[in-house]
Parts: C-alpha cells; sequence; structure tokens
C-alpha cells in the first residue's frame, strides 16, 4: 500500500474519532444540559463524519484499488492527488473548528473560514476525481465483454 493510500486512510479514521467525540459531546450537552445543538454544531458532526471520515475513507481506497496509470498517461499526475488530500484535510479541519466555534463568535473571520474551508473541500474532492479519471477504465473487461460475459 502506498504512503498517500496510508494517509488518506488513516485521516479518515483520525476525522471518524474526531466526529465520534463530537456528536457524544452533543449528546451529553443535550440529555444533561438540556442544551440542543446549534446547526453549526450539526454541520461541524456531519463534515466531520461525512466527509472527513467517508470521503476520506472512499478516496484512499480508490487510489489504492483503481488500475494503475497507463504508461502513455498525462493526465495523472500523483502530486495533484496529494494537493487534494491537502485541500481535503486542511478544508475538513478549518470548516469543523470555525462550524464548532461559529455559535460563540460571529466575527467575520470565523465566518470566512467557514465559507473558504468549504469551497477547500468542493476543490480538493474536484481535483481529486479529475486527476482520477484517467485511471477509471476496464482491464481486460472490453475483451470479455466481446466474448459475451456479462457482470
Amino acid at each position: 500500500m502506498h504512503s498517500l493510500v496510508r494517509r488518506y486512510i488513516k485521516t479518515a479514521i483520525a476525522f471518524l474519532i474526531a466526529g465520534l467525540l463530537i456528536g457524544g459531546w452533543m449528546i451529553v450537552r443535550r440529555e444533561l444540559s438540556q442544551r440542543p445543538p446549534s446547526p453549526y454544531e450539526v454541520s461541524a458532526h456531519t463534515h466531520t463524519l461525512f466527509v472527513g471520515f467517508v470521503m476520506m475513507m472512499i478516496l484512499g481506497v480508490a487510489l489504492w484499488l483503481f488500475p494503475r496509470p497507463d504508461k502513455n498517461d498525462t493526465h495523472y499526475r500523483p502530486a495533484l492527488v496529494e494537493a487534494a488530500y491537502w485541500l481535503l484535510t486542511v478544508g475538513t479541519a478549518a470548516r469543523t473548528i470555525g462550524e464548532l466555534l461559529r455559535p460563540t463568535l460571529a466575527a467575520a473571520f470565523v465566518r470566512w473560514l467557514i465559507v473558504l474551508s468549504g469551497f477547500a473541500q468542493i476543490a480538493g474532492l474536484l481535483l481529486f476525481f479529475s486527476t482520477m479519471w484517467s485511471r477509471i477504465r476496464g482491464l481486460g473487461s472490453s475483451a470479455r465483454e466481446a466474448r459475451g460475459e456479462r457482470f
């Protein structure tokens, strides 16, 4: 397993732990202090789990399992997949922090942090899939399909 794949998967696990801790904190506060979570806290929890854990895990496994780039492939560049990793990781972490700060701190820099980190998440996902596009291909499947195999 390539080091970048391990980084995607281990980062996904770190976001899972963070998401579980946020969820536990929200439950304790709701049930023991009668303070329901704000929409910002729900958003932080959701993005930490769905983008930070689920998407990072999907991207790491996809990077690991997709066929290697073709020898003539000039589109696939590992540096872009690494840039996507950093955009997604920093974007998700910053968004989580910003969303958790937002109920008590409405300063413009926190609002901008949330917006810019959300766009970093979008950019990271788009960059990853545009870079991986050429690796989404069948290896030998066209020959099997020509023989009439169905799968």
